[in-house]
């Protein structure tokens, strides 16, 4: 499992569980998944973030880092 962000959003519209990975906001289209359950989505965004980083990474890409809590 990555130490990225990922945002789970119910789309009453879409009636599908809707996934934003905040660290990729400025590279990617979001929202970047979805999922007919709160676990598929988890599960393919997980997936997509993998997909990403290694297409980043194959292509020396930039690679956003990601998104620590900072407590205060």
């Amino acid at each position: 499992m990555s130490q990225y962000s990922m945002i789970i959003q119910w789309s009453k519209e879409d009636q599908l569980y809707l996934v934003t990975i905040p660290e990729f906001a400025d590279l990617v289209v979001m929202p970047c998944t979805h999922g007919a359950t709160r676990e598929e989505a988890i599960r393919k965004g997980e997936e997509v973030i993998d997909m990403y980083l290694e297409s980043w990474q194959m292509e020396n890409q930039h690679i956003p880092e990601p998104s620590t809590l900072q407590m205060v």
